[in-house]
């Protein structure tokens, strides 16, 4: 499969993050007196912005607690910064070898700018990518705008790029547009979650993303 673009979630597909993002949610809203939910809760909301996680997990909480919540998850994530440690196996060889091969790749996260931009710097990954598009400055998950501004940058229709990522919202946000995409089970949803979008492929290990990717050594 030789698409011209290959397009990136960032947490539970490329970085080792989901754990984390989900303590410094749980810590965050609790020590506000926000019910605690369940870890899967929070595990499930990955992905999305972080109004729309927000709003998911505790539904009717108001703009005022919304920023606090943020504020504190802020200070939790941020205490902890993304190294190459952090990412996964095998990914970064990936990157690697798609831009060798001439392909363009890009971020579409549900992360903040200020979280992302963070991250690309120390997890060493950012040189990899021409173009990153987040959820605080366009729109969150499922929504594909991410995806028609990368596609509108490179020029490119959608069955010339692909979606990789691990949760429901990457393929749901692929699917929209009609843009092929593949799931990665190393992160947030399962192999049967990821296939009710019908994607080209579920990967249960990197060398099954490189040889949907025809980067198969």
């Amino acid at each position: 499969m030789s698409f011209k673009v290959v397009i990136f979630d960032w947490d539970g597909t490329l970085v080792d993050s989901v754990e984390h993002i989900a303590s410094s949610l749980h810590q965050a809203a609790t020590e506000l007196g926000f019910p605690a939910r369940e870890r899967e809760a929070y595990r499930d909301i990955i992905g999305l912005g972080m109004v729309e996680a927000l709003g998911a997990l505790y539904p009717g909480i108001s703009r005022d607690e919304m920023t606090a919540i943020r504020e504190g998850y802020g200070r939790y994530f941020f205490s902890r910064k993304t190294t190459p440690q952090n990412v996964f196996d095998g990914m970064a060889d990936v990157l690697t070898d798609l831009r060798l091969a001439g392909r363009g790749c890009a971020v579409a996260t549900g992360k903040s700018r200020r979280g992302l931009d963070s991250a690309l710097t120390s997890s060493g990954l950012g040189p990899h990518f021409d173009l990153t598009r987040c959820a605080d400055e366009t729109r969150s998950k499922p929504d594909p705008k991410m995806l028609v501004e990368i596609l509108e940058h490179y020029e490119i229709e959608p069955q010339d790029a692909v979606m990789i990522g691990d949760t429901r919202y990457d393929l749901d946000m692929a699917q929209r547009i009609r843009m092929p995409a593949i799931g990665v089970e190393w992160g947030v949803h399962d192999r049967a979650e990821l296939s009710r979008y019908n994607p080209l492929a579920v990967a249960s290990t990197v060398a099954d993303l490189r040889e949907a990717l025809g980067l198969a050594r």
